[in-house]
C-alpha cells in the first residue's frame, strides 16, 4: 500500500503540475480525489490493515491527499494569474492609437430656417414667445372673432379634448397674439413659433401635425403697407434678393383686410410642377390687418391703436429655403436626407 501511495503521489503531482486548463485540473481532481478516485479506492482498503500498520498508513494517506489538495490549490491560482493575463493582452487598448472621432449632429433644416426667421425677426425689434399647445376655444376661436359655426371649429378640422369643443390641440399659433395683447404694454412687436394641428391628409405640402410662427405688430399708425414691405423684407432675407412674391385677397375672422402671400416655386420657377400642383406659386401665410373687435376684446382701443399679423408655415418656409420638393421629407427621419443640411 505504502507504495501504491508513492505512486499515486508522484503521478498526480507531476500531472497536476502540467495541466493546461482549469477543466483539466478539475479532472485530475476528480480522477485521484473523487468518490472513485484512485487515491480513494487505496482508503477503502485501510480495513484490511492489522491494527499496527493503521496508524502510519493512515498518516501517509493523509499526507498524500493533503499535498494533492495543495498542489490543485497552487496550480489553480497559477492557470487563473494565466488565464488573466492572457485576457488583459487581448483586451489591451493601444492608447497611442489615433481615436475615431465621434460623428456629431447638426440642426434639423426646418429648424435652420426657424433660427433665421428669429434672427430676421430679433433684428427688427420683435420678441420671441411660446405657448401651450393645448389650448382652449376661447383664446384659439373666441377671442379671434371665429364664431360658432366657423367652418375651422368642425370636429372635421380640429383635434378636440372634450364633448364641448372647449379644450383642444391648437390649430394655429394665432392664440399668441391674444394672450400678448393681454399680458404685454403697448407697442407689441411679437413673433410666436410652435407645433400646431389639423386634420389634413397628409400630402407634399400639407401634414396633420406642422408648425407656424404668429407675427403680430401693434403700434400707432400701423398699415397694410408696413405688413407687405415688412414680409418682403422678410423673404428677400431667407430667399435672396429679387424672390418674387405675390399678395391675393382673402378672409380670415380676426384680420381686416387679409390676404395670402405666394412665393414663386422653387422647384420649377414658376412654370408648374408637382409640388406646386401645377400653379407656380407656393402659399406662404396669411395676413391681414387686425381686427377691431379683436383688439377690442382684448382691451386694446382700436380708434387709437392698429396693427397687423400673420401665420407662416415653417415647414414650406424650409421647403423654399432648402429646395425641398416633399414636406414629408421633413417628418420621415431620413438620415440620407438629413444628412445633405
Amino acid at each position: 500500500m505504502k507504495e501504491q501511495l508513492a505512486k499515486i503521489r508522484a503521478e498526480a503531482l507531476s500531472a497536476m503540475e502540467n495541466a493546461q486548463s482549469a477543466a483539466e485540473l478539475d479532472g485530475l481532481r476528480v480522477q485521484y480525489l473523487g468518490k472513485k478516485g484512485e487515491l480513494t479506492a487505496v482508503l477503502k482498503m485501510m480495513g484490511k490493515l492489522s491494527p499496527e500498520e493503521r496508524p502510519a498508513m493512515g498518516q501517509l494517506a493523509n499526507e498524500v491527499r493533503a499535498a494533492l489538495e495543495s498542489a490543485i490549490e497552487e496550480q489553480g491560482k497559477r492557470l487563473e494569474a494565466k488565464a488573466l493575463e492572457a485576457r488583459l493582452e487581448a483586451e489591451a487598448v493601444d492608447v497611442t492609437i489615433p481615436g475615431k472621432a465621434p460623428k456629431l449632429g447638426h440642426k434639423h433644416p426646418m429648424y435652420l430656417a426657424l433660427d433665421e426667421l428669429k434672427d430676421i425677426f430679433i433684428g427688427m425689434g420683435f420678441t420671441v414667445l411660446d405657448g401651450p399647445e393645448v389650448e382652449l376655444a376661447e383664446y384659439n376661436f373666441d377671442k379671434l372673432n371665429a364664431e360658432e359655426g366657423h367652418p375651422s371649429r368642425d370636429w372635421s378640422d380640429t383635434f378636440y379634448f372634450d364633448k364641448d369643443s372647449r379644450v383642444m390641440l391648437r390649430s394655429q399659433t394665432s392664440p399668441m397674439q391674444v394672450r400678448a395683447m393681454e399680458t404685454m404694454e403697448l407697442p407689441i412687436r411679437i413673433i410666436a413659433p410652435g407645433r400646431v394641428y389639423r386634420k389634413d391628409e397628409v400630402d407634399a405640402t400639407h401634414s396633420p401635425m406642422f408648425h407656424q410662427v404668429e407675427g403680430m405688430v401693434i403700434d400707432k399708425n400701423v398699415t397694410m403697407a408696413d405688413l407687405k414691405g415688412t414680409l418682403n423684407t422678410v423673404v428677400e432675407q431667407l430667399y435672396g434678393k429679387g424672390t418674387k412674391t405675390r399678395f391675393r385677397p382673402h378672409h380670415f375672422p380676426f384680420t381686416e383686410p387679409s390676404c395670402e402671400m405666394d412665393v414663386q416655386c422653387h422647384k420649377c420657377g414658376g412654370v408648374g410642377c408637382p409640388t406646386c400642383k401645377g400653379e407656380g406659386w407656393i402659399e406662404m401665410l396669411g395676413a391681414g390687418m387686425i381686427h377691431p373687435k379683436v383688439l377690442k376684446m382684448s382691451g386694446i382701443d382700436p380708434e387709437v391703436w392698429s396693427g397687423w399679423a400673420f401665420g407662416i408655415g415653417l415647414e414650406r418656409t424650409a421647403m423654399r429655403r432648402f429646395k425641398i420638393a416633399d414636406l414629408r421629407l421633413i417628418f420621415e427621419n431620413d438620415v440620407r436626407f438629413l444628412e445633405q443640411f
